[in-house]
């Protein structure tokens, strides 16, 4: 039997990722990297959207998404509700298999310093040939950022839904974000949320 897949990397969601999302629970399961061009990118699915219903049913956390996926054929067009930008988005998606693709290694090399506590510098030309798309490469992690968990030689690829990809834009971002800042971190070729707080 083959199980489905949409190519979404996702992550349980905890009371901290949830309100900086502007969620009003904990229920669902956060996107944290979408394959190129996988059954969910097409699908219009976007790092930082949250998993909250398929098939018009509400999903209990990541690991009720990962079975759901799972166990659908693949070829059958599914519906997901997912919470974008502070408003429930409604997206159809068609299951593929296992073999559809693999995620793309990036490369793992390792100054918005102020709230978040890191250095960072942009990413240099061969760690974009070597996969890494865009984003902040960290140098050092102090403060906040590294009480999060956040390290050195991580990729710092958003904050909340935005795409970063320079250190004012960094700055900015989370100088807006309030007290908790999801940070989308690029490590060993994955993609995960780090709910940092910053008061």
């Amino acid at each position: 039997m083959q199980h489905g897949r949409l190519g979404i990397g996702i992550q349980a969601l905890d009371q901290t990722l949830a309100q900086s999302f502007g969620l009003p629970d904990s229920n669902g399961a956060l996107v944290g990297q979408v394959e190129k061009d996988s059954p969910a990118a097409k699908a219009g699915f976007r790092s930082g959207d949250v998993i909250r219903k398929i098939d018009g049913v509400a999903v209990a956390d990541s690991t009720d998404v990962t079975s759901r996926i799972g166990n659908t054929a693949p070829g059958k067009t599914i519906d997901v509700e997912v919470w974008r930008a502070g408003k429930a988005v409604e997206l159809s998606a068609k299951v593929g298999t296992l073999d559809d693709g693999k995620v793309a290694k990036a490369d793992d090399e390792g100054e918005a310093k102020g709230k978040l506590g890191v250095a960072v510098r942009p990413l240099s030309p061969e760690e974009k040939r070597a996969g890494a798309r865009a984003g902040l490469v960290v140098e050092k992690s102090g403060g906040a950022a590294a009480k999060a968990g956040v390290q050195a030689g991580d990729v710092i690829v958003g904050v909340g839904a935005a795409a970063v990809t320079s250190v004012e834009e960094l700055r900015s971002a989370v100088d807006k974000a309030g007290k908790t800042v999801a940070l989308l971190i690029e490590r060993q070729g994955r993609q995960i949320y780090v709910p940092v707080k910053i008061s």
